[in-house]
């Protein structure tokens, strides 16, 4: 039997989150008209000069820091020429031999493993083919030319595609953290090749390697992954070879399909960028970044099992994405019981999240909701009903707690007149279960209780409601 090995390095195009592009002032919001975002620099007019966006250099900074890697003190940018119709320029300013950060590494945690990082380096962002089958034409939209991308390249660590899914959503969740970028894979600003060959188990040679493009979801990664490894496979156990190649996944099919020649670099012709100077990095500007960095999720994971004491599985989904952090947050300050703000999060609000595919970076329901349903809850003024109820206006219509309570009457009662008038409904309705429960079938007793919390729309005060309805059994039994 044929027993392969796969082995996968990532490099990973992160757009980041700044309102200009990296050279030039035009904006970079998503969404504009077709090449309304382009001037001579991004075009790469002649006389046209670049001149670095300084944000841009601050999240490099920021996200070499957070990876634990090398801040380069002398970096510069190089030119990497080819010729591709999105490229008006006729060549993209990258960094080859001084990237802005080196080393580094993330730490994944299903299967427990350390992922290095082998570079960091800043470029700009090409435009984009638009292919109309309609009319058989391609056009060019040139608004994303010198959008400013942080590509950050692994080393050949990954074994399978369920590790590259955890090291994507673990570094996504980090970035999204630092703020440098809203990782929106839906609207390219986190996009992620996959180089990936395979060898004979227990050899340490690299085989011949392919890199895969067009992944625009992790989805599409783990199975872009799966197929490009099994075709592989089949290849190098029929005797034959694999090709050095760039390949396309194809969405519908399922497959992945051959683009070209994979290029070496100096296939390129790298040569220092002439209109852009060396960059000059002190101490003193990385230990000004450092400062304000905030805290990481690992961090912030840490914090919640040995401070807040919750279980590791709770603080692994609460800091799964900055939004959900931010409402456990906020949530467990003003209920002042992190478990509890945990298991409504991790329970009713994560099903809303699911019943309506709602992404956390969409979330527009106000942080304090939750927090206000919670003490509304302890305080007795609405039942658990009601108050998943109150957690289901917020999220869908912003309701204020309080307001939407008082406004639909979800106020819990514990008025002894008229819970003893609804006792006295559900015992002279069920005059079979009242009486069996006399002769000793106690069970009864929680089927008149639950008669008499449907009597009152769910809206009884529990405790109140037990009691009362104890007191008047005990009263039948002494007749």
């Amino acid at each position: 039997m044929c027993e392969y090995e796969t082995v996968i390095g990532l490099e990973v195009h992160v757009e980041l989150k700044t309102r200009s592009k990296i050279f030039c002032s035009c904006p970079t919001t998503f969404g504009a008209p077709p090449n309304a975002h382009i001037c001579e620099v991004c075009a790469g007019l002649p006389g046209a000069l670049p001149r670095l966006n300084k944000k841009v250099l601050d999240y490099a900074i920021m996200t070499v820091l957070a990876l634990d890697g090398e801040v380069t003190r002398q970096s510069r940018f190089d030119r990497k020429n080819y010729f591709y119709p999105d490229l008006p320029k006729g060549y993209q300013i990258s960094q080859l031999y001084a990237p802005i950060g080196t080393g580094g590494f993330m730490e994944i945690e299903e299967p427990q493993k350390r992922i290095r990082i082998h570079e960091l380096h800043m470029e700009d962002d090409a435009g984009k083919l638009i292919h109309d089958e309609g009319s058989g034409m391609t056009k060019i939209d040139y608004s994303r030319c010198g959008v400013p991308l942080l590509e950050i390249v692994t080393e050949p660590d990954f074994r399978s595609a369920d590790e590259v899914v955890a090291f994507l959503e673990k570094l996504r969740t980090m970035l999204k953290s630092l703020g440098v970028s809203d990782c929106k894979m839906q609207e390219g600003s986190l996009r992620a090749d996959v180089n990936l060959s395979v060898r004979k188990a227990g050899d340490t040679e690299l085989g011949t390697r392919t890199e895969m493009k067009n992944l625009s979801s992790f989805r599409a990664v783990a199975k872009a992954i799966r197929y490009e490894a099994n075709r592989q496979w089949k290849v190098l156990c029929a005797g034959g070879s694999i090709d050095r190649e760039t390949r396309r996944w194809d969405e519908e099919k399922e497959v992945s399909l051959s683009m070209r020649k994979k290029e070496d670099a100096t296939e390129y012709r790298y040569f220092p960028e002439p209109d852009l100077p060396v960059l000059f990095i002190s101490d003193e500007n990385i230990d000004e970044i450092r400062s304000i960095l905030p805290e990481l999720p690992d961090q912030k994971r840490i914090r919640y099992i040995e401070q807040m004491h919750l279980p590791p599985y709770d603080a692994g989904i609460l800091t799964s994405s900055p939004e959900i952090s931010a409402l456990f947050e906020k949530t467990a300050e003003m209920c002042g019981d992190p478990k509890e703000a945990s298991n409504w999060i991790m329970g009713e609000f994560m099903k809303i999240l699911n019943d309506t595919s709602t992404l956390p970076e969409n979330i527009s329901m106000r942080q304090e909701s939750l927090g206000e349903i919670i003490l509304l809850l302890k305080e007795g003024k609405v039942s658990r009903a009601s108050a998943k109820t109150l957690l289901q206006a917020a999220f869908a219509e912003g309701a204020v707690p309080s307001e939407y309570a008082e406004a639909h009457d979800l106020w819990q009662i514990s008025d002894p007149d008229i819970l003893g008038k609804a006792i006295d409904e559900v015992l002279e309705k069920n005059p079979k279960a009242l009486g069996e429960f006399l002769e000793g079938k106690t069970k009864n007793f929680q089927f008149l209780l639950g008669q008499a919390m449907r009597a009152t729309s769910g809206k009884a005060d529990p405790t109140s409601l037990s009691s009362l309805l104890s007191s008047k059994l005990e009263d039948f039994r002494q007749k």
